[in-house]
C-alpha cells in the first residue's frame, strides 16, 4: 500500500530533525565519506594517469629497419608493400638518407655544417620506420622484418622495450590493486560509523516498533539520512579532488611538460558522477545493513 503525502512529510521532517539532533555524529559519517572517496578518487586518478603515461610511452615505441647500400627504387617499393602487408604493422615510413642526415642536422642545430664535415658524402642508410597496432607485437614484427630480403639491420631497443612493457604492465596491476583495496577500506569505515549511528539511535527505533510502525516506515527516514550524508561526502570530495588535481595539472605542465597527465573533461566527468553515486550507494547500503539488526530485535 503506498504512502500518502502526510507520510512521506513526516518521513522528511524525521529526518532533518535527526540530522540536527545527531549533528556530530553525522558530521563524522559525513567526513568519513568524503575522505574515503577522495582517496579512492585520488587513486583511481593515479590510475588513469598510469595508464595515460604508459600508454604514451609505449605508442612511442618504433621499429627502425635499415636497408642495405644499393637497393634499388622497385625494390624498395616491393619490400615496403611486404612490410605493410604484415597483419601486426599499423603504419610504415620511408626515410631516405637524405632525410635521415636533414634530421640530424636539425636535431643539433648545424644545418648543413654536418654534411660539410663529412666531405659531402652521407654515411646513413635509408631506412623503414615501422609502428605497430599493439607495442607488445615489436618483437615479433622486427624478428620478421631482420628475414626480409634488402633489409641489413633492424633496432628498436632490444631489451629495453621488453623492460618497458613489464613495467607498464607491472604498473596498472599495482594501481588497480590499490584500488581494490582502498574501496574495502572505505566500505569498511562507512559501514562502521553508520553502525555507529544506529547503536546511538537503538531506542528510538525500538520505540517505534512497538508502537506498531512497519519496517519501512522505519526504514525510510535512515535511508534518506543515509543519502543525504552519502552525498554529502561525495560533494565534498569531489570538489577537492577537482581543485586539487587542477591545480597539479597545472603545475606539471608549467614545470614538467614531459610528463603527460591526463585531463580529459568528459573522463573526470564520468569519475565525478561515479564518486557521487558511489557515495550515496553506500549510504544507502550502510543505511539498510545496520537498521536491519535492529529490525530483526
Amino acid at each position: 500500500m503506498p504512502m500518502l503525502p502526510k507520510t512521506w512529510l513526516y518521513i522528511v521532517q524525521e529526518t532533518l530533525r535527526s540530522l540536527k539532533r545527531n549533528g556530530w555524529i553525522n558530521f563524522a559519517a559525513a567526513g568519513t565519506t568524503a575522505v574515503s572517496l577522495f582517496i579512492l578518487g585520488v587513486a583511481i586518478l593515479l590510475v588513469i594517469d598510469t595508464n595515460f603515461i604508459a600508454s604514451s610511452v609505449e605508442s612511442d615505441v618504433e621499429i627502425m629497419a635499415y636497408l642495405q647500400d644499393g637497393v634499388k627504387e622497385d625494390a624498395v617499393t616491393a619490400l615496403r608493400a611486404q612490410i605493410k602487408a604484415i597483419p601486426q604493422v599499423k603504419d610504415v615510413s620511408f626515410i631516405s638518407k637524405d632525410q635521415a642526415l636533414t634530421s640530424l642536422e636539425q636535431q643539433f642545430g648545424q644545418s648543413g655544417q654536418l654534411r660539410q664535415s663529412l666531405g659531402g658524402s652521407n654515411p646513413l642508410p635509408d631506412a623503414f620506420k615501422v609502428s605497430t597496432t599493439d607495442p607488445r607485437q615489436v618483437t615479433g614484427v622486427a624478428n620478421l622484418l631482420t628475414r626480409m630480403p634488402g633489409v641489413d639491420k633492424v633496432r628498436y631497443g632490444q631489451g629495453v622495450v621488453e623492460k618497458l612493457l613489464e613495467l607498464t604492465y607491472y604498473m596498472r596491476l599495482i594501481g588497480l590493486t590499490v584500488v581494490v583495496l582502498l574501496a574495502l577500506c572505505a566500505i569498511f569505515l562507512i559501514a562502521t560509523t553508520i553502525r555507529l549511528t544506529m547503536f546511538a539511535r537503538r531506542r528510538e527505533i525500538v520505540i517505534m516498533k512497538s508502537v506498531g510502525a512497519t519496517d519501512w516506515y522505519v526504514r525510510w527516514p535512515f535511508l534518506l539520512e543515509g543519502i543525504i550524508l552519502g552525498g554529502a561526502g561525495a560533494v565534498v570530495a569531489i570538489a577537492v579532488l577537482f581543485f586539487s588535481y587542477s591545480t597539479l595539472a597545472s603545475k606539471v605542465m608549467e614545470t614538467l611538460p614531459f610528463i603527460p597527465l591526463m585531463y580529459d573533461n568528459l573522463v573526470l566527468l564520468q569519475l565525478f558522477l561515479s564518486l557521487l553515486a558511489a557515495g550515496v550507494g553506500l549510504g544507502i547500503i550502510g543505511s539498510l545493513i545496520s537498521v536491519h539488526r535492529y529490525l530483526q530485535a
